[in-house]
């Protein structure tokens, strides 16, 4: 019987190969099995779900699809220069700007793919 073919890693850039049903290589597996801590650990509790709710009434539209003519809900808010932990630039509001999904999700995966950004 046939085995199915490998597929590639699921971490950014990755150019590894693994058996089918699996995301990651052995090396990422470990880098990406539970070494982020919960969204409470980072910052994000109920003072940050105020904080956001209040910022996307004032904000109510993303800033990246405006740009390009188009009127979508922000539903993300997001931090424009990545905060790494540090308090200050995660509640400076300056530092914010309202996304929708899509775009928060677009712009995440880039910066995730380049070592500046790594903690």
């Amino acid at each position: 019987m046939p085995r199915r073919p490998q597929t590639p890693c699921k971490y950014p850039g990755c150019p590894r190969l693994v058996p089918y049903g699996r995301k990651y290589c052995d090396e990422h597996e470990r880098q990406c099995r539970g070494e982020r801590k919960s969204a409470m650990l980072r910052g994000y509790g109920r003072e940050w779900q105020k904080a956001r709710k209040f910022f996307l009434k004032r904000h109510p539209w993303c800033v990246r699809c405006k740009e390009k003519g188009r009127l979508v809900p922000a539903t993300v808010v997001d931090h424009i220069q990545p905060h790494r932990g540090d308090p200050d630039l995660f509640w400076d509001e300056k530092n914010w700007q309202p996304l929708c999904k899509s775009c928060h999700d677009h712009k995440t995966m880039t910066e995730d793919r380049y070592w500046k950004y790594k903690y």
